[in-house]
């Protein structure tokens, strides 16, 4: 099971200083988080996309192609890209360069963000959030798996004779996840292509979060892509320890209190209870995400926030240090002993993704159920519950 860390990229002040980094040094501390959390072993790094303050993270395949070349192990990941806001053929360019620079040590998530002016931004409605996604997606798969693409669509003009390069990787586009908080339709668009689903639960009950994952999997079943127990599921996650627990609330509730997005609003006690967010000691931190696999069966990735709301860098370093040397080790001996022998351990590789599409004959992309180009979609009616306070942000 793979175990990292993702960032938002949010710029806070300091509530126990009042010292508010600037831009440049907020995206320099990211590098290092990056860098830290790949020499302590932790195994994903993944980056927001955020085109406002108080973010950073601008151009995610700026940021990891340079990851590409200081770290040597850890798998480069987004933990949005914007599928909705950003031109498919850009994307295509982009992620397939960032693929054949790290040498397929990269995957991808999309999602829809968490900042509605985003889309008059970049020329685009926010009523069309869902279709945009599906439409640009859907041209996006095209553009990896074709050589030459003729295609008109609604969001953007028509291409004639477009070949996107350079090429993926060994013929085989980088790995995609769909990250949705809420959104049915996301889930469904996952399960159809046979992609990865992650449910950044941060801020949502377990409940919620079970809805959404077993939704996903039943529809991956139905689209012939396996048993609902194989499919490919990822989970947002968020800690604060300390060796000793009462250390761990004290030190983490003014930024908790002051946080840009919970801050002034449910209690920490009441948060922690309702959400994943677990403050305490690594074996409370382990305690708890050893449950999760009883909610949503066993999964493959779980990302963890610890570098938000003005905590310092030093801080978040010792957070890392914590999670790889003293959680994920028991956490990961704990998952894969129950792990049934058919279920995937971890999202597919690169190079498990090039094995498979060389003995399918195929370049590796073929949907397994039929025409990309038909699947519309759900409807915002299926949606099972309203969001809360804070859902947008994330994904």
């Amino acid at each position: 099971m793979q175990f990292g860390i993702f960032t938002v990229g949010d710029v806070t002040t300091d509530p126990t200083t009042g010292r508010t980094p600037d831009d440049t040094e907020r995206v320099r501390a990211m590098l290092t988080i990056a860098r830290h959390a790949d020499e302590a072993g932790l195994d994903v790094f993944a980056t927001g996309e955020h085109h406002n303050p108080p973010f950073v993270p601008s151009s995610p395949t700026t940021m990891l192609g340079y990851l590409t070349g200081v770290t040597k192990n850890i798998v480069l990941s987004t933990s949005t890209t914007l599928i909705t806001t950003n031109d498919p053929v850009r994307l295509a360019e982009e992620y397939a360069m960032l693929q054949v620079i790290s040498d397929g040590r990269m995957d991808l998530m999309m999602g829809r963000g968490n900042t509605g002016p985003v889309y008059p931004w970049f020329g685009q409605d926010i009523r069309n959030g869902i279709p945009l996604a599906i439409e640009n997606y859907a041209l996006l798969r095209r553009l990896w798996t074709e050589d030459v693409v003729d295609w008109e669509g609604k969001f953007r003009t028509p291409l004639q004779g477009f070949t996107s390069t350079p090429r993926p990787l060994d013929g085989v586009p980088p790995f995609v996840w769909h990250g949705s908080i809420r959104s049915p339709e996301i889930a469904e668009q996952a399960a159809y292509y046979g992609d990865g689903f992650f449910h950044n639960n941060i801020f949502w009950p377990m409940s919620h979060t079970r809805q959404m994952v077993q939704f996903y999997r039943q529809r991956w079943e139905h689209h012939g892509h396996g048993p609902a127990d194989t499919a490919i599921v990822g989970l947002g996650g968020q800690v604060f320890m300390r060796k000793d627990s009462q250390k761990a609330w004290d030190e983490f509730r003014p930024y908790f209190d002051n946080a840009p997005v919970y801050g002034h609003g449910p209690s920490m006690e009441d948060f922690t209870r309702e959400t994943p967010l677990t403050v305490g000691s690594p074996q409370q931190v382990i305690d708890r995400y050893a449950t999760m696999r009883e909610h949503v069966g066993d999964y493959q990735r779980q990302l963890f926030l610890i570098d938000h709301a003005g905590l310092p860098l030093k801080t978040v370093l010792e957070q890392i240090d914590l999670l790889a040397g003293e959680v994920v080790p028991v956490l990961r001996q704990e998952m894969e002993a129950v792990r049934p022998a058919r279920v995937p351990a971890n999202p597919p590789s690169h190079a498990e993704r090039v094995a498979a599409a060389r003995a399918a004959g195929t370049d590796g992309a073929a949907h397994v159920g039929g025409s990309e180009d038909r699947w519309t979609g759900r409807t915002a009616e299926d949606d099972p519950q309203p969001a809360p306070a804070g859902a947008a942000f994330g994904l």
